[in-house]
């Protein structure tokens, strides 16, 4: 287990600062298999998960919709037939804070 998936959210306000690009650069080394990527103006992370059908994609979803709920920080996600999109960003902030970086550690622990 990573150390940003053992972490927790901290409360995010809308004057949170947003990951300079040096913490970007540090916390992506921590999930490599997340792409970060601008979408519409705000910068976000995002992950494709492989499954063998329906049924273990939405199995899935709904773990991280249980997680989500109970860090009450809530990502896009696309569930399709074998596999999940997820997005991880800060919408308060247009961007990304740390707490997307744990959500997203936290997301890959789901998968194990």
């Amino acid at each position: 287990m990573s150390e940003l998936a053992t972490q927790r959210c901290e409360a995010c306000r809308a004057d949170a600062p947003r990951v300079t690009e040096q913490e970007l650069s540090e916390l992506m080394h921590a999930i490599p298999d997340w792409q970060p990527l601008v979408v519409n103006g705000e910068l976000q992370l995002r992950r494709e998960f492989a499954f063998r059908n329906f049924k273990e994609a939405l199995a899935f979803t709904n773990r991280l919709g249980e997680l989500a709920e109970a860090e009450f920080h809530h990502p896009a996600i696309l569930t399709e037939w074998g596999k999940v999109t997820v997005s991880w960003w800060t919408h308060k902030i247009g961007g990304l804070h740390r707490n997307d970086f744990i959500m997203a550690a936290r997301t890959d622990e789901l998968m194990k």
